[in-house]
């Protein structure tokens, strides 16, 4: 029994530090990582434009256009297809039975909390290596406006997932306690990876590897909603649903406030309302 446990834990660790170091790699070999000094192709920096007051029409815009994105709806929409029949239970009892990705349940366990950090990881290395300005004052201010709106985007994700865990009271597959839906650690590594995402297309690369980067990203937080599966703490609804609203959350926040595409440091917003029209000044903080 010891022998089988120390090899169990071995094995855990072993691929801990396997997919630590296959992430890393790639990321501390990829071009963009050096790129954190210079300006978008607007000529501003990355998070220098950033506003608390972006405007009703900006603000609407990047919810619906968070909303139909396929990494939002396609993951609900997966969660609703689940409800049909007892396909989510039974999809969730034959992954933590089988474990066919991560060998065991402890394992898998193991796994989403690593797979999960390093979502984190890259969103935080992404970050740095966006282009935020020449001087190191300025390049400083920037990415601080920015990790503000991250921080934000976060944060309510996490509170809308656990008042959804409230609401919804779901048991969890191995009946440890309630709260299994959504999934906190898919909803967190899914806003990391839509945060990423974005600082990837504000890189100075190629499209291509642009691309190759964000399939990287999104296997992140893809491996960690599964994780969950595999060691029986979520259904693959929770996961799914988890993973539908930290994509929403992390384009909503990232479109709405980031500022990327706004031309100057001020501006004047107008637009209908009920009772005429509406006329604001906004300006980034």
């Amino acid at each position: 029994m010891k022998q089988n446990r120390r090899s169990h834990t071995s094995g855990r660790v072993s691929f801990n530090l396997w997919v630590r170091f296959c992430v890393l790699l790639i990321i501390l070999s990829s071009p963009a990582v050096p790129a954190g000094c210079g300006t978008l192709p607007t000529g501003r920096g990355w998070g220098q434009d950033a506003t608390i007051f972006p405007g009703w029409h900006r603000v609407g815009r990047a919810a619906l256009d968070a909303a139909l994105s396929p990494a939002t709806w396609g993951p609900a929409a997966g969660a609703l297809a689940l409800q049909i029949g007892d396909m989510d239970e039974r999809l969730s009892d034959w992954a933590s039975d089988k474990t066919p990705v991560f060998g065991s349940i402890e394992d898998a366990k193991d796994a989403s909390d690593t797979l999960r950090d390093l979502a984190l990881a890259d969103y935080l290395i992404t970050t740095l290596a966006t282009p935020s300005g020449e001087s190191p004052g300025q390049w400083a201010i920037a990415k601080a406006k920015g990790l503000a709106v991250g921080y934000v985007a976060l944060q309510s994700t996490r509170n809308t997932t656990f008042f959804l865990k409230d609401a919804v009271d779901r048991t969890r597959p191995d009946e440890s306690r309630d709260g299994s839906f959504p999934s906190n650690h898919s909803s967190k590594a899914a806003v990391y990876s839509m945060l990423a995402s974005r600082n990837i297309d504000s890189l100075s690369i190629s499209e291509s590897y642009k691309t190759a980067l964000k399939v990287g990203t999104f296997a992140l937080d893809i491996g960690t909603a599964w994780a969950r599966v595999e060691s029986k703490k979520h259904y693959p609804a929770d996961v799914l649903a988890g993973m539908a609203l930290g994509h929403f959350m992390g384009a909503f926040f990232n479109d709405a406030f980031l500022g990327l595409d706004q031309p100057g440091q001020m501006g004047l917003i107008i637009e209908p309302s009920r009772n005429g029209i509406f006329m604001a000044l906004h300006w980034s903080f």
